[in-house]
């Protein structure tokens, strides 16, 4: 496995390198101090994760993934010592699959790492999955590919994965905790925030109302469910 590290401080650096060393052997790490030279790695040499830093010299971590999200969907972790739910839900906007605030512990970022790797490797279909089509909305889990009206619709892989679990639970409510264990794992049943920005991306994507919305119903105090798209 390769691991690029975008970060200016050599100590974490460092820091990420030994964990990697201690708990996951085979692995390969480069690191760049930069955004930019950053983002040239990221394309020069097509790592399987990116742990990514927001405080850099040239440019910060967000308009870094900006960059990165132009051409890869590579997953993102962010690195960061800000642990304010602005700024971790600013990069979940962007793009990142994960956040990690320092100080960490080796095990907590080998998790953070195992999970996102999992993520990104979509979700097991079976050749009896049908696709689903209703209301404009065609998606076919199989072959990894959403429409909306005709036209394409781009899904990071845990967006294509939430969606898979809304879909095949379609009518019945999904509570957050499910819903967080079924896509990120145990660790993370606790994570609303993280669960609520992955679905207003959905929501988006789809053409769902976020101020009021009729496919990706939120159940208050419950959970979400999905509710099939009326036709047109």
């Amino acid at each position: 496995m390769k691991v690029l590290v975008i970060e200016d401080d050599p100590g974490i650096i460092e820091v990420v390198s030994l964990c990697f060393q201690l708990r996951w052997s085979g692995t390969t790490l480069a690191s760049a101090s930069t955004g930019n030279k950053g983002v040239e790695l990221v394309e020069a040499e097509s790592p399987d994760v990116v742990i990514l830093d927001i405080g850099l010299p040239d440019m910060d971590g967000y308009q870094v993934l900006k960059e990165i999200r132009r051409f890869s969907d590579v997953p993102v972790i962010m690195l960061t010592v800000r642990n304010e739910d602005t700024n971790i839900a600013r990069g979940l906007e962007l793009g990142a699959d994960d956040y990690i605030t320092k100080p960490f512990s080796h095990i907590e970022l080998i998790a953070r790492v195992q999970a996102v790797l999992r993520r990104s490797q979509g979700v097991s279909v079976t050749n009896e999955e049908r696709p689903f089509a209703a209301g404009g909305l065609s998606v076919d889990f199989s072959r990894n590919e959403v429409s909306l009206e005709g036209k394409p619709v781009k899904l990071t892989s845990t967006e294509r994965k939430l969606l898979y679990h809304l879909i095949r639970n379609e009518g019945r409510i999904l509570s957050h905790e499910s819903l967080l264990a079924k896509v990120w794992g145990d660790t993370y049943v606790d994570a609303r925030d993280l669960l609520r920005v992955h679905i207003q991306h959905l929501r988006n994507k789809l053409g769902d109302n976020s101020e009021s919305p009729s496919i990706i119903v939120t159940e208050h105090g419950m959970g979400y469910k999905f509710v099939r798209p009326a036709s047109n």
